[in-house]
């Protein structure tokens, strides 16, 4: 099958798809607009899925050998000011992140396999993920047997990236580390309350906190190898309701990612070191708490050699590569690739106008429908060609 021509042909639809996700945008772990509406395409295509923890997933073909196509499709909790007659009216949830494309790509592409699966020389199972925002989504489908029953020997994902690169660029990395590690923390600090005129009856975790503060910084400007990337981020202090009370307890939240196994180990051992001998000495304490963590992002090498070389296939108008692409963001695929061979490719969704002037994540950011047809027909054509490459290995 001409997978290029079919998903053009399909353009409409997929335009239809995302356009329903993105309209009913839900984030977090449990989507059940998204789960109901990509069940219920999968089943019209002539597709049976099944959920996978608060996933869905569906295997087509026959054979031994089995790839993973994986797309998420949470949004994230945040107004949306894109300006969009389909913009989500809620202005509580927002696709600012591109996932509403990367379901309706893989739903397609679900589409054209199953069109086109007598001819599979093997499995394509799929993977329809929540939470990627909050690092949740791909631990809950793991742990729901999404890497078992059949076990993939190779995943695919692609992710949409705003701007202004042209449609058809596309960046990967077969070398190193492409994203972060990301590790999510929580530092609560307990003090002994008073009122503010007799500041030497309290201990002050506002005081602590702002000591750990400053401590962790030295994380990285003194403790950590200036050959690595390593990054510490507190985004939240929290503490106290009145102006003159000293109060009982402090919170502090933030995040580390690098991109270096040893360097995130000795970042979590240290962390927890720091914050509880700083409180301390201040005559208070302080528990250290992680959230959640994924991996460094690490793309497997011949492999993704290999799926580019697929894409090239493809008769993709100004198809550009760019090897080498790394982020100092965190991805949750990164929990798959730790166990399967995988390929994570960035594809330019981007305006040439004002429209490409906003990243991801910010309220009026937009991505380029254009890129649909070109996502929804790699994931079916490199999915086909690694299945016929190594059936017989």
């Amino acid at each position: 099958m001409d997978y290029f021509a079919r998903a053009a042909a399909l353009r409409e639809e997929l335009v239809s798809n995302r356009r329903y996700l993105h309209t009913n945008a839900e984030a977090g772990l449990c989507l059940p607009k998204a789960k109901a509406y990509v069940m219920e395409k999968l089943a019209e295509y002539g597709i049976s899925p099944i959920e996978c923890g608060e996933g869905v997933t569906a295997t087509l073909g026959q054979g031994e050998r089995v790839i993973l196509l994986r797309a998420d499709m949470d949004a994230l909790p945040m107004p949306e000011e894109s300006g969009l007659p389909f913009a989500c009216p809620t202005k509580e949830t927002a696709h600012a992140c591109g996932h509403d494309f990367h379901a309706a790509m893989l739903l397609t592409a679900a589409r054209l396999l199953k069109e086109d699966e007598a001819a599979l020389p093997g499995r394509v199972k799929l993977m329809f993920q929540p939470a990627e925002e909050t690092f949740e989504g791909s631990r809950n489908m793991i742990e729901h047997g999404i890497l078992r029953d059949p076990k993939p020997d190779a995943a695919l994902a692609f992710h949409v990236s705003p701007g202004r690169l042209p449609i058809g660029t596309y960046l990967y990395n077969a070398t190193g580390a492409m994203m972060f590690s990301v590790d999510t923390f929580e530092i609560h600090i307990r003090g002994k309350g008073s009122h503010g005129a007799y500041p030497h009856l309290s201990v002050d975790p506002i005081n602590i906190g702002v000591h750990i503060y400053l401590a962790l910084q030295e994380l990285i400007a003194r403790e950590s190898d200036p050959s690595d990337a390593c990054l510490l981020t507190v985004g939240q202090f929290t503490a106290g309701a009145a102006a003159n009370i000293i109060p009982e307890t402090a919170l502090l939240k933030g995040t580390m990612r690098t991109n270096q196994k040893e360097a995130r180990e000795k970042l979590v051992r240290r962390l927890k070191e720091v914050a509880k001998a700083v409180a301390a000495v201040y005559g208070g304490t302080a528990e250290v708490v992680f959230t959640c963590g994924v991996p460094t992002l690490v793309c497997d090498s011949a492999l993704t050699e290999e799926m580019v070389g697929y894409m090239k296939e493809l008769p993709v108008p100004n198809a550009v590569g760019y090897a080498g692409i790394a982020a100092s963001a965190s991805e949750d695929f990164a929990l798959i690739a730790e166990q399967v061979p995988s390929v994570f490719i960035y594809l330019s969704a981007g305006y040439a106008d004002s429209r490409g002037d906003y990243p991801a994540h910010n309220p009026k950011v937009q991505f380029n429908e254009e890129v649909l047809p070109i996502g929804a027909a790699y994931l079916a054509h490199c999915a086909t060609r690694w299945l016929a490459t190594h059936s017989g290995a």
